[in-house]
């Protein structure tokens, strides 16, 4: 069996995060074992596969910000997710000392 990709890695940390809760794009990059390419983290989750179940939607900047323009399509679809699962998100932040996993 072949080694999993940088991808996949990071695919694989962004499913175990449980439901109703965040992580930042730099603590995604720490448990895949990237060290310190926070920024590599959204463009990975950009190249998921159409009928993934990876919940992409849990990942957000370290101070808690939605990363997507305020009102495009898929801020309002981050945002719609987050709250269906119950995590507070107000004028596009969510408060890290609440729904931060770890």
């Amino acid at each position: 069996m072949s080694e999993p990709t940088k991808d996949q890695k990071i695919w694989q940390v962004v499913l175990a995060i449980p439901k109703g809760r965040v992580v930042s794009y730099g603590q995604v990059a720490e448990m895949a074992g990237l060290g310190r390419q926070a920024r590599y983290i959204g463009r990975a989750l950009g190249k998921l596969p159409e009928g993934h179940a990876v919940p992409w939607y849990r990942v957000i900047r370290s101070n808690g910000q939605i990363a997507f323009p305020v009102g495009s399509e898929k801020y309002q679809e981050q945002v719609g997710r987050l709250e269906a699962e119950g995590v507070e998100v107000t004028d596009g932040r969510v408060s890290m000392s609440r729904f931060r996993w770890q």
